[in-house]
């Protein structure tokens, strides 16, 4: 099926919702607008992404509709509302503080081990006291009442609504108490007001750092450039560089765009984009990335992507895309969460129903208290926010390391992988292989050879191809025209040079296409397999001309990573389209023990169908195009950063910096997460499972419920927070 071109993602920031039944009111009444593809509000993250069909829905009204909703939006990036929000609670919070103090102070009397503490008398007044609780009643409190009624309109049920109905019915039986000259309990309803927004304000505070402390990328952007113009040197917004463009980077500046280097010599520090520790050396041709820090010399290079198309922007991208997806686990928790506040409800009617009718019968007002402290005590948000936090931080860490997820899900099915199967050119090794040997048939000539063979490879980037036309390059040779170019996928290529049909491919290629190899060709090809090279076979007009022999060494960064890997408890597989022989060689190398070679593009997507069918969790590792099928079919596609955009677009994740040593990297930080998200949970639930009965049962007063139901949020952001130094040691040792 054909994508259609006026499908477009809107990115924005959302503000005002107070635990994850919002975030799904918001995807529901979204996903119901005529042109939403699909709708996923992150809570934790106060954003979401929306997939829509231009022609039908513009941005305008997506966001018109989450105000409608009861929500503030804005583009992502705007700068807008964030930190206005988080001052605005701030504000209310130290006003609702300082209103409730006369408050607690007159609660002393309600304990008789306090009662001989002296007290202003004025305190003591009902009538300070009513006018006190309602001004943070209706006054601080009144967002909860809008938030409440958006909620119950779309017919859904939201922490607002618990708190909104819990804190209106304390207030209503104080009022009630002060009328029927009964004792009162007005610190209840403002007690509870205060806790909720101090618990929200710290759990903001938490978040906004744990959220800062996981991206940040915008930080590497920089707003003007140094470029050239009709010979001088001018200052442009970043905005106004073209392709093309030729800029100039100092030292101690961050560069402006991708592109690759014509002029000078420098060390770049590229860690936050790649994970490497050490500044890179820079020199004429070598690429150079937007946002990496110029760190010694100055730097001219040649613009070759600007805006939304370099490396740091589709890296950003990306990661906002895969914090704002939702994991399983995640989707699950909303699934309870939106159940979650009606059974409190009916929860809290049943207490009130068990005390009014068997345990104090006719006692009404020891049966409302319980059934108060029931729906004070509730928390919805420690369930909301077991999850997304920790899987923020943890696509943050990994993006920091060089490794990129698309989707949050990705997450859940590293820390489950018990089998890597890598791709041997480009990712096992170096993938520059060396030219090595040649051999030709008698009365042919070596030189003659590599010009018709670089020839008819000119259009191909196959790794092998590169190789012959850097070897003609070094030898001066000047190469004709190619014409009718084929590739035949995971063989080899044809093309027809100086009237000649010319084929170049493996012996798999040759058998197919019916040409027979001579004998002295095959104890070269033997010769040289046994020594764990791969060899090309060149064919003019069916006739077997010569043989190129070829070396990719291992890179050692790939031995390092077969070993975490298997320590770990990870099987490593090796698939591979070349021979056998170098398959070994290699494998024996990396020290890998699985090895499958020969293989096609399809071969490769069937070995990985047959794992999954034996109930394992592979992950495919590979560069090329002919890894794309694999790479789909993978629990987990891992794509090499340099490798073509068939891997990548194939991928759910990418190794920026092309070392496997991302792997183990991943998988060791998706398990603390993992880890970290069941420590959430188990917290939620506890607490819930404690708490709720034991308040059911008189065992809290409300006011205790409410702070406490405040603070379970902020215990389960906190321990989040602890898998932020895990990791650090994590990816260190």
């Amino acid at each position: 099926m054909t994508e259609r071109p006026d499908r477009a993602v809107l990115d924005m920031t959302i503000q005002g919702m107070s635990c994850t039944a919002c975030a799904a009111r918001i995807e529901k009444g979204l996903g119901r607008m005529k042109g939403v593809e699909a709708v996923s509000v992150h809570y934790a993250g106060k954003s979401g992404s929306v997939r829509y069909y231009a022609s039908l829905v513009s941005p305008e009204q997506i966001m018109d509709r989450v105000h409608d909703l009861g929500f503030r939006a804005a583009l992502y990036g705007s700068q807008q509302g964030e930190s206005d929000e988080q001052g605005k609670l701030l504000l209310r919070l130290v006003l609702s503080i300082l209103l409730s103090l006369p408050l607690l102070l007159g609660m002393l009397h309600h304990y008789e081990w306090l009662s001989g503490i002296p007290l202003p008398g004025f305190i003591q007044e009902p009538l300070l006291q009513f006018v006190l609780a309602a001004i943070v009643q209706f006054g601080i409190g009144m967002p909860f009442y809008f938030n409440a009624y958006y909620a119950l309109r779309e017919r859904t049920a939201n922490m607002d609504v618990l708190v909104a109905f819990g804190t209106t019915a304390a207030f209503a039986y104080s009022y009630y108490a002060m009328l029927a000259g009964l004792p009162l309990y007005f610190e209840t309803s403002a007690v509870v007001i205060t806790a909720v927004l101090l618990g929200k304000w710290l759990e903001a505070s938490i978040s906004d750092q744990a959220l800062r402390a996981a991206t940040g990328f915008e930080r590497l952007q920089v707003m003007e450039a140094v470029v050239l113009r009709s010979g001088a040197a001018v200052t442009v917004r970043v905005e106004e560089l073209r392709t093309g463009d030729t800029l100039i980077t100092k030292a101690g500046s961050r560069i402006a765009a991708d592109g690759a280097v014509v002029r000078g010599h420098a060390f770049v520090d590229e860690s936050f984009l790649t994970g490497e520790s050490m500044p890179v050396s820079k020199e004429p041709g070598d690429p150079i990335f937007a946002g990496t820090m110029v760190s010694g010399g100055e730097l001219v290079s040649r613009i070759q992507a600007t805006g939304s198309a370099t490396m740091l922007s589709r890296i950003a991208a990306l990661t906002r895309q895969s914090q704002s997806s939702k994991s399983s686990i995640g989707r699950k928790v909303d699934a309870l969460a939106g159940i979650f506040v009606p059974l409190m409800m009916l929860l809290a009617i049943v207490t009130l129903l068990i005390w009014l009718l068997i345990l104090r019968p006719g006692d009404l007002s020891t049966a409302a208290v319980h059934a108060l402290a029931v729906v004070l005590a509730a928390c919805p948000c420690a369930l909301g926010l077991a999850a997304p936090i920790s899987l923020v931080l943890a696509s943050g860490r990994m993006a920091r390391r060089g490794i990129v997820l698309k989707e949050a899900g990705v997450l859940e099915r590293l820390a489950a992988l018990d089998t890597v199967v890598l791709d041997k050119t480009g990712t096992l090794t170096e993938g520059k292989p060396q030219l090595k040997q040649i051999a030709v048939a008698s009365g042919r000539s070596k030189l003659a050879l590599l010009r018709i063979a670089a020839a008819a490879e000119a259009a191909s980037a196959h790794p092998f191809a590169l190789a012959l036309k850097e070897e003609a390059g070094k030898k001066g040779l000047v190469l004709p025209q190619a014409e009718q170019f084929q590739a035949v996928y995971g063989r080899g290529i044809r093309a027809r040079v100086e009237g000649r049909l010319i084929a170049i491919g493996n012996r798999r290629f040759a058998e197919e296409e019916g040409h027979a190899i001579s004998p002295e060709m095959i104890r070269f090809a033997e010769t040289a397999e046994s020594a764990g090279e791969s060899v090309l076979y060149q064919f003019a007009d069916g006739i077997c001309e010569g043989a190129y022999a070829f070396y990719d060494p291992v890179k050692r960064s790939s031995i390092e990573a077969v070993k975490q890997l298997q320590q770990s408890g990870v099987e490593v597989w090796l698939a591979t389209g070349d021979h056998p022989a170098a398959a070994h060689a290699a494998a024996a190398e990396a020290g890998i023990r699985h090895i499958h070679a020969s293989m096609l593009p399809e071969d490769k997507k069937a070995l990985i169908e047959q794992l999954r069918q034996r109930h394992r969790r592979v992950a495919m590792a590979g560069d090329g195009w002919n890894d794309a099928p694999a790479l789909a079919a993978a629990d987990v596609g891992m794509a090499m950063g340099d490798g073509t955009e068939a891997a990548l677009a194939a991928g759910h994740m990418t190794l920026i910096r092309a070392r496997l040593t991302g792997i183990p990297d991943a998988i060791r930080i998706s398990r603390l997460a993992l880890r970290n998200i069941r420590q959430n949970l188990a917290f939620a639930f506890v607490y819930n499972a404690i708490v709720i009965p034991f308040a059911a049962f008189g065992g809290l007063e409300p006011w205790m419920a409410g702070t406490a139901m405040a603070f379970s949020s902020v215990s389960v952001v906190g321990n989040a927070l602890r898998l932020k130094k895990q990791m650090e040691r994590v990816v260190q040792t």
